[in-house]
């Protein structure tokens, strides 16, 4: 059987040595660092649920997988991480959007490369399955929950430049009035956010979508003001987001409803806003009248 959603690496990195492999696999997150030896990784796109066997990468955001008939196929690592999670449920997923790689890009030191003949793929830049959520990537490598995508912003957190200010070249003599120079901005606190699911209040902002490039429809998401961790310790946290999910929506909730629930929250930056935290798999959900 050929499965025809398969993008083929035009040439990439063999991972042939099992401790090489093993170190990859920890650094994408597939295993743990005390893992001693490599497990059954499986693809679950398309609505398929296959034994794969990993190859070696394109580049640091493309992993290359053999599937169950022999078939390569380019993917990104943390969507592959996904894949293992028991509760993963297969999506009918197509087409792809990472960052591209060109073919004739030279391989790092210490890396075998392995080139597989393509038709014009020397000038096609190779395009991996990627997770749904590129909202920052995470996660943000979610590394495993700060997969952040923000080149010139690595912590989810802009500062405003000021430019040089001229010096006051005049006296009191001249009359002139000495320039106040502005006062440098301050950057924001970093939060240290606690693991595991907390207790949470927040309020609703507003909705909005995001891009999807894996469906037709732009994904729905709720972004939250006021956001702030009540239990086990008082953390402000500010603006964050959540999927705009089919539990959100029986809420039936309109802008400036006040919430607590419990959740996890972790950095991930919404794709084409500024908001650098995302709650997950909101429960308890509660809304005050």
């Amino acid at each position: 059987m050929t499965y025809a959603f398969t993008i083929e690496p035009p040439e990439y990195y063999a991972l042939d040595n099992e401790q090489e492999l093993m170190a990859k696999c920890q650094e994408w997150g597939l295993i743990s660092a005390k893992a001693t030896k490599l497990k059954t990784f499986y693809y679950k796109g398309n609505g398929l649920n296959l034994p794969c066997t990993i190859l070696g990468f394109v580049d640091h955001m493309t992993a290359v997988i053999e599937l169950d008939n022999g078939q390569k196929h380019c993917i990104h690592p943390s969507y592959l991480k996904e894949m293992q999670a028991s509760g993963y449920s297969t999506r009918g997923l197509s087409g792809a959007a990472a960052e591209p790689k060109t073919a004739d890009e030279p391989p790092s030191s210490g890396s075998t490369s392995k080139t597989i003949q393509a038709p014009d793929s020397a000038e096609t830049p190779v395009k991996a399955d990627s997770p749904a959520e590129l909202y920052s990537s995470e996660d943000d490598m979610d590394g495993p929950d700060n997969f952040s995508g923000l080149k010139g912003d690595p912590d989810g957190l802009v500062e405003e430049y000021i430019g040089p200010q001229k010096e006051d070249r005049g006296d009191a003599s001249s009359g002139s009035k000495p320039k106040t120079k502005a006062a440098p901005k301050t950057k924001a606190i970093k939060i240290d956010l606690p693991d595991g699911k907390v207790k949470m209040s927040a309020v609703v902002k507003e909705f909005t979508t995001v891009p999807n490039h894996f469906s037709d429809n732009d994904d729905e998401v709720i972004i939250y003001e006021s956001v702030t961790i009540t239990e086990p310790d008082v953390i402000e946290v500010g603006e964050a987001w959540s999927s705009h999910s089919a539990t959100m929506k029986k809420q039936e909730l309109e802008v400036g409803d006040v919430l607590t629930f419990e959740a996890k929250i972790i950095k991930k930056k919404l794709t084409r806003n500024p908001v650098p935290y995302k709650i997950n798999n909101p429960s308890k959900i509660q809304k005050e009248v």
